[in-house]
């Protein structure tokens, strides 16, 4: 029954369950890092190369799918696109992404040097686009890496009976699991990641090697490639250029970059790091990415030489034995069912740690944005219901999908090379406004290649990109909406007076304290003369009665939280005068309204002047640009703050 207790709960289940749901909701009210950016007080920093592994488990798992994916996208040539894939890895992504480390050292990510480029609400648009593209990689890889994760244990040939036609069923208890986990604390994942991620390079290694020493002591297999590949392609510079033209499709080996750069917070730095220049955790992370690029690289073109060669074609095609698991297929048929099946459970765990790593990236990103723009309800700050709300959505992904591997793979490389392709951007216009001429060149034809990247594999596979706009719709849905929702909370942070306006305050503060909120104009002793007497006759204030005035300046009405600077300054000899800078006027008299109150324990009163117009015209102009008519809704946001109506500031309209 609703309400009921247990003896010596102390709290009805409700609220008991409600209080767990929302844990932490208050310690994370002004922070802007998702609850796994950082590491929490007290908690050591890692060596880069552990914290390797924790972005590893989502870059090196794709070893689980990319050489099949691959062969599938690329067929016989697939070896040669592996090797174009790799030059772009090791030539592109990996110096943007590290240029990217040294311009946002706190894991912001290419996201946040783009956020400052565009002002206003273009700037909030364009954000809220480039994270739909960030929560269609991030879904995607804990859905795809699921799904693969599946798809190992359906083919085990111990398994296959027993599970066939089971996949999906499978895929969801798997995505429950993970969100299981963020569920009861994600609290210690680089040890984890160091184990999974060290036992299934090994087993990699072996792998490859029995893979390519097959290969060097059958003489007749890497003939026949070569003789198929020509019969097929012609001239090499064919070859070459077809390569060129498919290369878009492996382009989910290029994932794991923009996750390497989320978790910076957690790399050890040196003694001399500072807030505002760790350059031992910039040098760090520039080890980690490079180091992570170059094994990757040795194994992509590795796996692809040794599965394209020793594993027939029509076996990468769906249903077939090496579709999604071309290393473990050779694993399999090489080393014998127990090694496979050993491999198969590394696969398993390191595709299904690779969704912890995305949705740890899913968790920090969307409380960096979101809850600043407040475009998302309160309990967004809280780290449950948001695992909630994305395993559900994993969940659709998977049924839509029907936990197929391949039909993913469009959206995930869309949402990939959307990243990469705004991180080349990025620092291509951060370089320019250094003035550095080499790097602006070579970081515009870094762009112009992931452009191309992200166009051809957008033309291939429209799906990824109709998968990346539905999510851009409903994030900009939901944000629009819960920003018209919380329009009218308080949304100032902090309210601090300059020495005048103290004494401004302090001189009132035994009398009846009384505001007029003025629009300036010309600022003049005209105005302020004429607006004096004006409210005076309207709401029949004596003569000797004093009042100020408080101006707000509007800055960014896009913004939606800030702090208030109060200054104080004596006009034209006899008007004192309240300025103030604020994201809205309304939320911003209300805060200072608020302040005076707890500040002298007096009531203070405002006046205002009603606005001719549309009402509705006017609520669009003060969520828009923060004005509108201005009375109406400073009592509102008043009436929300303070729900004590015997405390709540007096507002007079005349």
């Amino acid at each position: 029954m609703a309400g009921s207790t247990r003896p010596g709960s102390g709290k009805p289940a409700q609220q008991r369950f409600r209080a767990w749901l929302l844990e932490g909701l208050a310690d994370r009210a002004k922070q802007q890092p998702g609850p796994h950016a950082q590491p929490a007080d007290g908690e050591r920093r890692h060596r880069w190369w552990q914290v390797m592994c924790l972005t590893g488990v989502d870059y090196f798992s794709t070893l689980g799918y990319q050489p099949g994916i691959a062969a599938l996208a690329a067929g016989l040539l697939s070896p040669v696109a592996t090797v174009v894939l790799v030059l772009v890895t090791l030539l592109g992504a990996l110096p943007v992404y590290r240029r990217v480390a040294e311009e946002s050292p706190h894991g912001q990510g290419s996201i946040s040097m783009l956020e400052r480029l565009l002002p206003f609400w273009q700037g909030k648009l364009f954000v809220l686009v480039l994270l739909g593209f960030a929560a269609t990689d991030f879904l995607i890889t804990i859905t795809l890496s699921a799904a693969d994760a599946t798809a190992h244990v359906v083919e085990n040939p111990q398994l296959a009976d027993a599970l066939h036609g089971r996949n999906v069923f499978i895929t969801l208890i798997l995505i429950a699991l993970l969100g299981a986990v963020f569920l009861k604390g994600f609290t210690e994942a680089v040890g984890i990641a160091v184990v999974l991620v060290g036992v299934y390079l090994i087993l990699n290694v072996v792998v490859v090697g029995v893979g390519l020493w097959h290969v060097a002591t059958e003489p007749h297999v890497v003939p026949d490639w070569a003789d198929a590949l020509t019969a097929e392609h012609g001239s090499p510079m064919a070859m070459v250029g077809i390569a060129l033209l498919v290369f878009p499709k492996l382009a989910l080996g290029l994932s794991g970059f923009e996750t390497g750069v989320a978790v910076m917070p957690h790399v050890e730095g040196e003694p001399g790091d500072t807030e505002e220049r760790p350059k031992g955790r910039i040098e760090g992370t520039r080890k980690l990415l490079t180091t992570a690029a170059l094994i990757m690289s040795v194994f992509l073109i590795s796996s692809s030489v040794v599965t394209t060669v020793l594993i027939p074609q029509d076996r990468f095609d769906p249903g077939g034995e090496a579709n999604g698991r071309a290393l473990a297929f050779l694993a399999h048929e090489y080393l014998g069912n127990g090694f496979g099946s050993v491999y198969d459970i590394s696969t398993i765990a390191i595709l299904w740690f690779a969704g912890a790593s995305a949705m740890a990236g899913l968790l920090n990103l969307m409380p960096r944005y979101l809850p600043r723009y407040g475009m998302a309800p309160q309990w967004a700050r809280a780290v449950r219901p948001m695992v909630l709300v994305f395993t559900f959505i994993a969940f659709f992904v998977t049924w839509l999908f029907d936990a197929d591997v391949d039909a993913q793979g469009g959206a995930y490389a869309t949402g990939v090379l959307v990243l990469i392709t705004s991180a080349a951007i990025a620092v291509t216009i951060a370089a320019r406004r250094a003035n550095q001429r080499g790097w602006t060149n070579a970081f515009g034809v870094i762009s112009a290649v992931f452009l191309y990247t992200t166009g051809a594999n957008i033309i291939e596979r429209p799906d990824g990109v109709q998968i990346g706009a539905c999510f851009i719709a409903g994030i900009i849905a939901i944000s629009l909406l819960s920003r018209v929702r919380r329009a009218f909370e308080l949304r100032v942070t902090s309210v601090t007076l300059d020495d005048m306006a103290e004494r401004f305050v302090r001189d009132t503060a035994h009398r009846r304290i009384r505001f007029i909120a003025n629009e300036p104009d010309a600022r003049d002793a005209a105005e302020y003369r004429d607006k004096l007497h004006q409210i005076r006759s309207d709401n029949d204030i004596p003569p000797e009665d004093d009042l100020m005035f408080v101006e707000v300046t509007v800055g960014d009405p896009s913004e939606f939280e800030s702090d208030l600077k109060v200054h104080g300054a004596v006009l034209h000899d006899r008007y004192r005068v309240l300025t103030l800078e604020s994201s809205t006027v309304p939320n911003a008299l209300a805060a200072l309204l608020l302040h005076v109150r707890d500040a002298t324990g007096q009531r203070p009163h405002i006046y205002f002047e009603w606005t001719e117009g549309s009402p509705l015209a006017h609520f669009v102009k003060f969520f828009l640009f923060g004005q509108g008519e201005v009375a109406p809704v400073t009592r509102e946001v008043l009436r929300e703050a303070e729900p004590e109506r015997d405390r709540r500031p007096r507002v007079h309209v005349g």
